[in-house]
Formats: structure tokens, C-alpha cells, sequence
């Protein structure tokens, strides 16, 4: 990738298939950074798109954080090696020096719009005698590296699209592959890192199919053998229009920051692709590294609805639940987002004792799609234990102290397998032992004992996830206030 941005899902999805595709032919797979236009360069997007890669699960094995046999893997620091090659293509005639000012190019360019023309240089300098050539330099004028196109390319078979060959020379002018300030341009340094770095396949987007051609001309002309070449198709909303960079909801580090899982991201962008038999929701990595198949990749672009990305987070986040060793992680990521958001409010020590916290989890697994939902209004009351008096209790009802004894009653005899659907018969049932509280106004005053609050869960929903103890503590506060 670029430096010149964050990671976002088109990114992710192009690194996931090449290391899906590294595990499962038990391969190496290198994250190699692409620098070379240096006014582009973003501040922290280097270090940004490996911590990103490493939050997703899918860490690169060499890299420029991790080093490795074939670096560096930044390409600013490789300048030299790129300098040796276009100097080796100037030799052999396959490069040469063009010295049109930018003033002259964009003059070309202008003029090819006008005519309705897509712009292209006109190859001007490519019949400059070494004469002329050592008399330019010796005057002191600026100059590039051009790539000299021949006409007649060979076809090739792309991991994807299948046979394929574009006759680049005759819709384009020869390209820069050495700036004037020394830099590569992508097409001279993705070759030459390529072939240093002994990379035996290429997954990259499909915008890059076109220029295939033009690099397999280069890689012809340092007599090079190239690697196999394979391009995604695009990643697309589920209109089929692009994903919007601008509105800065398909970076990563949103996603992370939302609290969605790497996994539920890794599931849904190879849900909504190809390159497996069928479409299934809840695919692990393992799974999608042991099912996946380059040749089963289709040319259709892929429709991402992130609007399913909750459901697909909820299966994943259900799967982390039954996980022990996940689920320990989720424990204490819970216990540290209650104490942020009800950190300033009567907190007991109690509810944030891990068996406690744990159960939570437990009773509420597929209910929720993300961990903070269980520290929204709807749940605060398994956090913040209620103040209520008994004079409140008695607005609603005059058998508070009734009611009171008959739930504890209830709570002590079931103590070991509370359900909702019992809990509710079992209310119903205790409701008929009263002298003339309606059943409306016994969930009323419940709800207020369990919560302090009007709205929320069910009573029976509750009770469940309290627990039987923590249930007849509120009850027997409430009743002594």
C-alpha cells in the first residue's frame, strides 16, 4: 500500500486475500510500503496500516516494523537499488532520458483534451542522439527516466480474469520510471522490488490490470522472470457506487474505535467477494484461510451493505462469549467501560467482581451485537444499584412488603435455573396471590426496585441477569429503606 492514508476496507480486503492465500500454500507474506511520492506522504500512516493489520488478525510476517531477509521494506529507502536498474535499462537501450519541462507536458495535456484525446506523451525524446542526450546534461537540465513501450505484447494469465494482454504502446506515451528527484515511479519499483524480494504472486485491485502489460515489459527487458499476477475486483457499497473515502466511515481505525470485531470486518469483506464455495456468515480466519480458493475469485465486483455489519459483529461477539480465553478479554474490557461510563455514579465493587461481569456476558450472548450496548441506559441497572424508598413503593402499591416476600420466595426456591419464560408464568402466578395489585402495577413496582427505572428490559429479563442473590439484595433494601 500507499503511505498517503489510512487503512480502510479496500485495503483490508486486498491484504486479507494475499494472506489468506500465503497461509494456505504455507507462504510468506510481505507488507512492503509504498513511499516514493513524497509530497503525498501522510505523517503516521506508515505505523497506522501495521498497527491496523496487526488489530485485524492478519500480521504481516515481514514488514518495516518486523524486518526481515529482504529488506528494507520501505521503498524511499531503496532509491539506490532503482537508480542501478533504469541505469541498467539506459544501457541496453530499453530506457532513456527525457528532459520535457513540466511546462511542455502540460501543454501536451492540454491540447489532448481539447482535442477530445486522452493525454499521452508524444515519445519526443526518445530520438535524442547520445550526442544531444551528453550535450543536455553538460547545459545542467533536468531530467527523467522514460521506459521505451514496444508494441506486441505477449498475453498473460491473470490468477482472475484469465488470458489477458493490453497493447499499452499504442494508447499511451512512455512512461517516467525514474523521477528527477531520484524516486521510482510505482512501475520500476514494484518490478524491481518484486524481483529482489523473490515475490512469487501479486493479489492486488483491478485498477492495476491494464498496466500489467507494461510491466511484464519491464520485467522482459532486465530478463526477469515475473511473478503470477491476480486482481480483485472492486470493492463497492451496495449501491455499486464507490466507498466513500470523504465521509471517513471505511477506515479501520473507525471500526475499532465503534467497537466492532476484526473478525466480523475480516467476515463480511470475503462474505460480500468470492473465492469460496458458498456465502456463510460467521467464517473465522482459519476457516477462511482453509476454504479459500484463488480460482473461485470472480470478475464481478463486490457489494459491501455495511448496514449487515452489526449482524455479522453479534455472531462474531457471540462466538468471543463462548470462548473462555476470549471471553476473559471481553471481561475485562467491560469492566473497564463500566467504570468509565458509570465511574462517577454509586458503583458497587461488587458488580464489577469478574463471575459477575462473566454472567453478564453469558445470559446476554446473541442478544447484543457490541459490548458497549451493555453499558447503555437500557442496562445501567446491572451496574448501578437503585436508591429507592419505600414510599415510592407504596404510591404504586400497598402490599409492598407482600409482594416483597412472595418474589423472595420465589428467587430462593429457583435459585439455580432462573429462565425467562418460567419467571414470567411463575409472576403471573404470584400476582393471583395478591389481594388487589393488578399484574401491571407489580411489574411497575419491580422494575422500580430492580433498576430505579421506568423503562428497560423486562422484569423477568431482570431478574435473569441480576441473578437470584443480587435480586433478593435490591428487594431486601428496598423493603428496610
Amino acid at each position: 500500500p500507499t503511505v498517503t492514508g489510512f487503512l480502510h476496507l479496500g485495503g483490508l480486503r486486498t491484504a486479507l486475500y494475499n494472506y489468506i492465500f500465503a497461509k494456505k500454500h504455507r507462504g510468506t507474506f510481505i507488507l512492503r510500503l509504498e513511499d516514493t511520492d513524497q509530497n503525498r506522504v501522510v505523517p503516521g500512516a506508515a505505523e497506522g496500516i501495521e498497527d491496523m493489520l496487526d488489530w485485524a488478525g492478519i500480521p504481516p510476517d515481514e514488514s518495516p516494523r518486523r524486518g526481515g531477509p529482504a529488506g528494507p521494506y520501505v521503498q524511499s529507502l531503496r532509491l539506490e537499488l532503482y537508480r542501478r536498474a533504469s541505469a541498467a535499462l539506459l544501457e541496453s537501450g530499453a530506457a532513456y532520458r527525457c528532459f520535457c519541462t513540466p511546462q511542455r507536458l502540460e501543454l501536451l495535456r492540454k491540447e489532448a483534451l481539447r482535442s477530445q484525446q486522452t493525454p499521452r506523451y508524444d515519445n519526443r525524446c526518445r530520438h535524442l542522439t547520445p550526442t544531444e542526450v551528453a550535450q543536455k546534461l553538460s547545459q545542467g537540465l533536468d531530467c527523467v527516466i522514460r521506459f521505451r513501450l514496444e508494441k506486441g505484447v505477449e498475453p498473460f494469465q491473470d490468477l482472475v480474469y484469465g488470458w489477458n494482454k493490453h497493447e499499452v504502446a499504442e494508447v499511451e506515451g512512455d512512461p517516467v520510471i525514474l523521477k528527477g528527484d531520484g524516486f521510482p515511479t510505482y512501475h520500476l519499483a514494484n518490478v524491481v522490488d518484486d524481483h529482489y524480494m523473490g515475490i512469487t504472486h501479486v493479489l492486488r485491485g483491478t485498477e492495476w490490470l491494464a498496466s500489467t502489460s507494461k510491466h511484464l515489459l519491464l520485467y522482459k527487458a532486465f530478463g526477469w522472470e515475473p511473478p503470477q499476477f491476480g486482481h480483485l475486483p472492486l470493492l463497492l457499497n451496495k449501491e455499486g457506487g464507490k466507498l466513500s473515502k470523504r465521509q471517513g466511515d471505511i477506515f479501520l481505525e473507525c471500526f475499532a474505535r465503534d467497537g466492532f470485531l476484526p473478525e466480523a470486518l475480516l467476515d463480511i469483506v470475503t462474505n460480500c467477494g468470492s473465492g469460496f464455495t458458498e456465502k456463510q456468515m460467521g467464517r473465522t480466519l482459519e476457516e477462511l484461510i482453509s476454504q479459500f480458493e484463488v480460482g473461485r475469485i470472480t470478475t464481478h465486483s463486490a457489494l459491501l451493505d455495511l448496514e449487515a455489519l452489526p449482524e455479522f459483529n453479534r455472531i462474531h461477539l457471540t462466538r468471543h462469549i463462548e470462548n473462555q480465553g476470549l471471553r476473559q478479554r471481553l471481561v475485562k474490557e467491560l469492566q473497564g467501560l463500566v467504570e468509565l461510563v458509570y465511574g462517577d455514579q454509586q458503583v458497587d465493587p461488587d458488580v464489577l467482581e469478574k463471575e459477575y461481569v462473566e454472567r453478564v456476558l453469558l445470559l446476554r450472548k446473541g442478544h447484543i451485537s457490541f459490548l458497549k450496548n451493555l453499558v447503555s441506559s437500557d442496562y445501567s441497572y446491572l451496574w448501578v444499584r437503585p436508591s429507592v424508598s419505600r414510599q415510592q413503593l407504596q404510591t404504586i402499591s400497598a402490599e409492598v412488603d407482600e409482594i416483597g416476600k412472595l418474589v423472595l420466595g420465589l428467587m430462593t426456591g429457583q435459585a439455580a435455573a432462573l429462565t425467562v419464560e418460567e419467571l414470567n408464568k411463575d409472576l403471573r402466578n404470584l400476582q393471583k396471590q395478591t389481594r388487589e395489585t393488578k399484574y401491571s402495577s407489580m411489574m411497575q413496582l419491580l422494575r422500580l426496585v430492580l433498576s430505579g427505572q421506568q423503562h428497560g428490559p423486562s422484569v423477568a429479563e431482570m431478574m435473569v441477569t441480576l441473578g437470584a442473590e443480587e435480586v433478593c439484595g435490591r428487594i431486601h433494601r428496598a423493603l428496610s429503606s
